[in-house]
């Protein structure tokens, strides 16, 4: 049996490994990683803002629990995201720079999602895996509260995205198993959003041995962060692994596009199915606290601590 607390400290340490992994494959063609890496298997640097929004995220559950509100996010990026950012907001995607820019001009979600044109990001999707953790068995829950998330940065498909992830962490975090996780995220987001038809179609492309860049990549956009595009590949690559974390994880980074992102989700996933054991070791042992690179207020963090808070009562 595995308990909540080691469901917990597998998501974050899985999401942590799975955003190492993928970084410097991020915005990478398959076949140039295959040239590059053959099988991209070991982690090289640091994570990305994905693990640093993640840590962020939970440590608003820690503080407001079910009672989150998107007020309750937008004062915490006054106070403590704001205040920190002197200079560029290195690494940060641009649903949060359109947000803080937002917050600075005065204005409240859920304008600060849709006032900038990058509302379909995949940012809430990358930092969604707090809210399933808090929420075990529960993906209706998880998907309600990672959208008061999501008010404030993001709206529409990047919204459907975190609420996806969130929902599929939840069902994980119960013990359901891979097909089950990926009902569950579906059952979250409306059936004819562009999310779940993305979802589906990633599922039916894997089952059916089709290239699964074809099913859902948007090729003709310039940038990849595009969450119904990262979420069905991540979701996709959580099936072919079976739920492994290992396995989930190198098929996703491996599928590049927004890479660091794909692995971190599917990482969520498989570790909150397998628990912390289920991350391989050598993977754990490169995973130190976050450096505040784009996040100075989490700097310090380990995301080991932060899953043991928010598992703290479940």
């Amino acid at each position: 049996m595995i308990s909540p607390r080691d469901r917990a400290r597998g998501c974050l340490l899985g999401l942590a490994a799975g955003d190492a992994l993928g970084a410097p494959a991020e915005n990478l063609t398959p076949e140039e990683i295959r040239r590059r890496w053959g099988r991209l298997t070991e982690i090289e640097g640091g994570g990305t803002d994905d693990t640093e929004y993640a840590v962020f995220a939970a440590s608003l559950l820690v503080r407001h629990g079910h009672g989150l509100t998107a007020a309750d996010v937008a004062a915490a990026y006054r106070a403590e995201v704001i205040p920190g950012v002197t200079g560029p907001m290195r690494g940060a995607g641009f649903s949060e720079l359109g947000t803080v820019e937002a917050l600075r001009r005065g204005l409240e979600p859920p304008l600060t999602g849709l006032v900038h044109s990058h509302g379909w990001s995949d940012g809430l999707a990358m930092r969604a895996a707090p809210y399933g953790i808090f929420c075990p068995g529960d993906p209706a829950e998880a998907a309600r509260l990672v959208e008061q998330d999501g008010l404030v940065s993001g709206s529409g498909e990047g919204i459907m995205g975190g609420r996806a992830v969130a929902g599929g962490v939840a069902a994980a975090m119960g013990g359901a198993c891979p097909d089950e996780v990926v009902d569950a995220a579906l059952s979250v987001v409306p059936p004819d959003s562009w999310t779940a038809r993305n979802i589906t179609r990633a599922r039916d492309a894997l089952e059916a041995g089709d290239p699964l860049h074809e099913a859902v990549v948007v090729r003709h956009y310039p940038w990849t962060d595009v969450a119904p595009e990262a979420v069905a590949l991540a979701m996709a690559a959580f099936l072919a692994g079976n739920g492994e974390v290992e396995a989930a994880v190198t098929y996703g980074v491996g599928l590049g596009r927004d890479a660091d992102t794909i692995g971190a989700i599917a990482g969520a996933l498989a570790g909150a199915s397998q628990g912390e054991d289920g991350v391989p070791a050598r993977w754990a042992a490169r995973i130190g606290p976050v450096t505040g690179k784009c996040l100075p207020v989490v700097a310090g963090r380990h995301v080991l601590d932060v899953a043991d808070e928010l598992a703290e009562g479940l």
